[in-house]
């Protein structure tokens, strides 16, 4: 485990409220909203998890965690929050040396779930419709060191799959029902679909052709997270609480019902 940040490291620091910024050493002096002028430079040789003071603000220089990568990263589009992203990488069994593939690239943020998750020797790869989509998304992958394990197409899901024997398949766009039988004729025996949906009407129409399909174990979440405010004086939950973001459907691919 490195002691202190070196050249080329990617740092997150930490606040006192907990934000997290992302900091390439190799980067410009940039002003960050909320902190003020930061020289990336100035961090090398720094010990990680030793608080420095810059500006008014008091930080902790540490390695990125998985969770940090997620949090700090920049975002154009709506995200896949970290709750969500770990169901999908339980529901799906997402293990290194896989072969997966999303469609609905974002702002990269599963994305960066799902190629940490298959890494060393897995691949992911990314659909999206939107060009700019997929090159803010690779920055972001750039500056989690992941672009390695990441292959993206212009392409919309919905009009066919190039690839096959897919170990999972995670559907984040309007009208997943429209991929559901490509996703069948793409994933390997046994192999995952997730659809990511923000409203039960999409979910309904998803499920019902999912249901037209040779696919078993097909069951909808919600997650819903509350923190438990612990402190000298009691415990009570969180007035803050992280409600409704999306509904996540799973299903799993047979040859016969």
């Amino acid at each position: 485990m490195k002691q202190t940040v070196e050249q080329n490291d990617i740092v997150v620091l930490v606040d006192e409220n907990l934000r997290k910024i992302l900091v390439d050493t190799n980067g410009d002096t940039n002003k960050i909203k909320g902190i003020g002028v930061i020289d990336p430079k100035t961090l090398v040789g720094k010990q990680y998890g030793e608080r420095l003071t810059i500006g008014s603000k008091q930080l902790w220089p540490l390695v990125p965690s998985l969770q940090d990568k997620l949090q700090g990263l920049h975002r154009q589009a709506q995200i896949i929050l970290p709750r969500d992203a770990a169901q999908i990488l339980m529901n799906c069994s997402i293990e290194p040396g896989q072969k997966v593939l999303e469609a609905g690239i974002g702002s990269g943020s599963l994305t960066i779930a799902l190629a940490s998750a298959i890494a060393p020797t897995g691949t992911v790869i990314s659909y999206d419709i939107r060009k700019e989509f997929i090159d803010h998304a690779m920055k972001n992958l750039r500056q989690a060191c992941l672009t390695q394990y990441v292959t993206t197409k212009i392409k919309d899901v919905t009009e066919g799959i190039d690839e096959s024997d897919l170990d999972a398949i995670i559907l984040d766009i309007p009208n997943p029902w429209a991929a559901v039988s490509y996703a069948w004729k793409a994933l390997k025996i046994g192999g995952y679909l997730c659809t990511y949906s923000p409203l039960i009407s999409q979910v309904e129409q998803t499920v019902k052709t999912i249901h037209q399909e040779r696919f078993i174990e097909c069951k909808t979440y919600e997650n819903i997270q509350r923190e438990m405010i612990v402190s000298k004086y009691g415990t009570r939950p969180s007035f803050e609480m992280l409600g409704h973001t999306g509904y996540v459907t799973f299903a799993r691919k047979v040859t016969t019902l």
